[in-house]
């Protein structure tokens, strides 16, 4: 079973993965150096303070002296990552040897910002009457709500039903790798899809602002200017109002899209309109291991794989429907139960066993979290063994020959295939073999100029057929990956 993984990237490497033109045009913008220095390793943020003020190239041996005999590891980390973000230019000198300056850029905005201070990218509007801001526990209660709506309308597509409320722009990050549409069916889920939805939340969010940006060139957005104005979000104030009328038509449009998230909230006054940042938003330049702190668990995991669930969301008892099956459901309580055939369910939709358990222990209730093993090993144990016996037979498409009209031919038919790696098996008795369908255009030429030296003297012809070719393998073994 083909396994697919999503690696949610953070902030820092999609600006390092972009284009040393556009690279350099983030840094004309003080907050995306400010950002940027936030979110360096420790060693490289005192490298980058260290030579704020040096106008000279300093030397890699000098720089190795700043740090101590153990640190060599870290330094070259650090080193690594500020060449990465076109921080650092190194210069190699055959009398000198290596040097490392600052991009002046970089370094003359974070003067600039040091000396001056921090300006905020947009002042919030003033509160009156007319404005009505929510306290910071109604934001955060929205931006769940939101992004729970979110994902339950992405589960229910699965289902067969149509996705409403969702912009164009957010329907193309799905199509393009967690829904798929065929012919007159509706939207689907992948098996990306199902992975990303056992993913934490901090997880899903980073994917799809990756995706988001992927996709900006298609929407006529530059992707540096839409990081840029999402690294602005970041240095907004949590619940604080922001008129509408100071943001471009691009980031206008990002925004509504954003609101779907819940990294903002949008509000209509009698004048003026304004958005209001939620932390999701003014935490997105952290990186996605500091800001993936662990939430409190509510699923109870006992030795007879039933499973208690505490909780009051629709969206948690869908995630838990992908692989149990849900018994009964309380106001503040979901009773389900893992088995055999819910899991191959889930298998077959691309969820692997490794993903539901590495679910089950970061959503361990906090009781069951403290214990080792958090859940207990015998369940661990079977929902692997269950994945493995579906993985006992590996179908692959491929092509039969036999009838080949000499030992010779069919010799060099099986060194052919060989050398193309697409032998799956041969007969020497009974001059037969299969060979994968990848190479099946290779084999069918050689074979005819084979057959071109032979016809003088035979006028037989070999049979091919294409076939589904099965390999079995031992239950207490797993099928190779191909």
């Amino acid at each position: 079973m083909p396994q697919v993984k999503i690696i949610a990237k953070n902030f820092m490497d999609m600006v390092a993965s972009l284009p040393a033109i556009k690279l350099d045009k983030l840094y004309n913008n003080v907050f995306i150096c400010e950002a940027i220095l936030r979110s360096l390793p420790p060693l490289a943020k005192k490298y980058v303070l260290q030579m704020l003020y040096i106008d000279v190239p300093v030397p890699a041996t000098m720089m190795e002296e700043w740090v101590l005999a153990d640190g060599t590891s870290k330094h070259r980390v650090a080193i690594d990552r500020l060449i990465q973000l076109r921080i650092f230019s190194e210069i190699s000198d055959r009398k000198r040897g290596t040097s490392y300056s600052l991009n002046p850029t970089f370094q003359n905005n974070l003067q600039k910002h040091i000396i001056s201070g921090g300006v905020l990218p947009r002042e919030p509007m003033n509160s009156d009457n007319a404005i009505k801001l929510p306290s910071l526990q109604e934001l955060e209660t929205y931006a769940l709500k939101q992004w729970e709506c979110f994902l339950l309308q992405l589960i229910n597509s699965g289902q067969g039903e149509k996705l409403t409320g969702i912009s164009s722009s957010m329907m193309k990050i799905f199509q393009r790798g967690l829904l798929s549409q065929r012919d007159k069916d509706g939207p689907r889920l992948t098996e990306s899809g199902f992975q990303f939805l056992l993913m934490d939340t901090n997880a899903q969010l980073w994917y799809i602002i990756r995706e988001y940006i992927l996709n900006a060139e298609e929407r006529d957005v530059d992707p540096a200017d839409l990081i840029s104005f999402l690294l602005e979000l970041s240095f907004h104030v949590t619940g604080q109002a922001y008129n509408l009328n100071t943001l471009t038509e691009v980031q206008n449009n990002t925004l509504k899209d954003l609101a779907d998230l819940g990294l903002v909230k949008l509000q209509q006054g009698r004048k003026d309109s304004w958005f209001i940042p939620t932390k999701l938003a003014t935490n997105l330049s952290v990186s996605l291991a500091d800001s993936s702190a662990r939430k409190e668990g509510f699923v109870v995991m006992e030795t007879n794989f039933r499973m208690y669930a505490y909780s009051t969301s629709k969206l948690q008892c869908e995630i838990l429907r992908l692989f149990a099956r849900i018994e009964y459901q309380l106001p503040n309580l979901i009773a389900c139960a893992i088995t055999k055939e819910s899991l191959y369910n889930a298998f077959d939709n691309g969820i692997t066993s490794d993903q539901i358990i590495t679910f089950l222990q970061q959503n361990s209730h906090p009781r069951c979290a403290d214990r080792v093993p958090s859940i207990p090993e015998n369940v661990t144990d079977q929902i692997r063994l269950w994945e493995t016996d579906l993985q006992r037979i590996e179908m692959t498409q491929a092509h039969f020959y036999d009838e080949f009209p000499s030992k010779d031919v069919f010799e060099a038919a099986c060194d052919f295939a060989r050398e193309w790696r697409g032998l799956l098996w041969e007969d020497s008795k009974r001059m037969r073999l299969v060979v994968k369908s990848e190479v099946h255009n290779q084999m069918r030429e050689f074979l005819h100029t084979q057959s071109s030296r032979k016809r003088k003297k035979s006028s037989h012809l070999m049979s091919c057929y294409s076939i589904s070719y099965h390999r079995f393998y031992p239950a207490n073994t797993c099928a190779p990956q191909t």
